[in-house]
């Protein structure tokens, strides 16, 4: 099975796991977050696997890969990440970016060892954050409802979509060795993980709440992300329209 297929069954399998506990969901006043039952309920398990899993995982990878090796890991994957970021600068006309995003690329893959080293940052071609998530968002499309996705974490249906279009955009996915993509899409996540060892303790200690902490902060940074930190003052995360039967949120982030 070729990871194309395995990200589509897993996609499908997010949606209807989800769907299904919509029918005990009790909704919350708010309104950004109408499944916050449902969305608890999810987080619980989300963090019960990080902390008999992924974390101890994490701090073993840390702890076994010297600094040097584990900045390459890091690096190597930034720069395939260059490839999509540079498509989603192209996607919203984002022309000068996507030069120097395509220019990073290129500088990392060849004169920095297929991205093991960042050589574009240090001759001033700095990393940009751009995913599909916050191209729907830049052409209008709506963010929908907060909702926490099986072993996923924070997402909203646009940020699904989003990670579906950033995955085919991934060569990765390509790969004709499932085994090999999937080790490295296993690699990358537990890479990731172990860089944030630090910040997920300081998140969790300052959290009163750490399901709102998490859901505020998911929303707000997903919302700075589409307007490039320009943020107009009158926007809000998220609002609906009373006149709107569907319930469709009025500003896209």
């Amino acid at each position: 099975m070729n990871k194309r297929k395995i990200t589509s069954g897993l996609l499908s399998l997010v949606i209807i796991s989800t769907a299904a506990g919509c029918s005990s969901i009790r909704t919350s006043n708010d309104p950004r977050d109408p499944m916050e039952n449902w969305n608890r309920k999810v987080q619980t398990f989300n963090d019960n696997v990080d902390k008999y899993f992924m974390k101890p995982v994490g701090q073993g990878y840390q702890w076994v890969m010297p600094s040097f090796a584990d900045q390459a890991v890091t690096n190597f994957f930034s720069n395939i990440n260059d490839i999509g970021v540079t498509i989603n600068d192209l996607m919203q006309l984002k022309v000068a970016q996507s030069g120097s995003d395509g220019a990073r690329f290129i500088v990392n893959s060849v004169a920095g060892i297929g991205g093991l080293i960042d050589v574009a940052t240090m001759i001033d071609l700095p990393k940009h954050d751009e995913d599909f998530d916050q191209t729907l968002g830049v052409w209008g499309v709506p963010t929908g409802p907060y909702m926490v996705i099986p072993l996923f974490g924070s997402s909203t249906p646009r940020g699904i979509s989003g990670a579906a279009g950033d995955a085919a955009m991934n060569p990765i996915s390509y790969l004709d060795s499932g085994i090999i993509t999937s080790g490295l899409f296993g690699l990358n996540a537990i890479d990731k993980r172990a860089d944030n060892l630090t910040t997920e303790k300081i998140a969790s200690e300052a959290a009163v709440d750490r399901y709102e902490f998490f859901k505020n902060a998911y929303l707000q940074r997903r919302k700075y992300l589409v307007y490039d930190g320009n943020l107009p003052e009158d926007e809000y995360d998220l609002e609906f329209d009373a006149d709107d039967e569907n319930g469709a949120p009025l500003h896209p982030y």
